[in-house]
């Protein structure tokens, strides 16, 4: 199915698709789009998978663009070639990650990634992350956070997820 149709099957009550490990509603892509910055900036998503979630974004609102990145290029379906980059391992770091406005992480694997990235990157243009994913993982992430420069958390409620999904929001403290 393409993009177009996909997009067309949406409504506010969130639904699973083949292609993502996240419930998707239109709620959802429009509270992202909110939260995530506009162009000439951008948002790189860290294993971005087939890109449906990424892609999505960039086709309901093409003001707010989204890099994904991921291990082999043959796992992207939905992200356009010029706004995917691959990495070596699910360990490796992409260069482009300091140079972006936000960070996503959906469904992440491992939260050595996670604070790997923060830890490497973090002082850079960055300016907030999103962690989308079950709420019984957040407890092994939100260590990454509680003591880096994102320690500005909301945890917002009513985005358009599954019940058993969250959307955590870490930004820089405003001084």
């Amino acid at each position: 199915m393409d993009l177009p149709a996909i997009s067309d099957q949406l409504s506010p009550v969130p639904q699973a698709f083949p292609d993502c490990c996240l419930g998707i509603s239109t709620t959802l892509i429009a509270h992202l789009a909110s939260r995530l910055p506009t162009h000439p900036a951008y948002t790189v998503s860290v294993g971005c998978g087939s890109g449906l979630l990424e892609a999505l974004i960039a086709h309901r609102h093409p003001d707010v663009p989204v890099k994904g990145i991921e291990v082999a290029s043959s796992i992207n379906r939905y992200i356009a070639e010029e706004d995917m980059d691959v990495v070596g391992g699910t360990w490796d770091l992409h260069s482009s990650a300091p140079q972006a406005g936000a960070w996503m992480f959906v469904y992440p694997r491992e939260p050595k990634l996670v604070a790997k990235y923060i830890a490497t990157y973090g002082s850079e243009a960055v300016e907030a992350i999103l962690w989308l994913g079950p709420r019984a993982d957040w407890a092994d992430y939100e260590p990454c956070f509680r003591s880096s420069p994102f320690s500005d958390l909301s945890l917002p409620d009513e985005v358009g997820l599954m019940p058993f999904e969250m959307l955590a929001v870490m930004k820089r403290p405003r001084a």
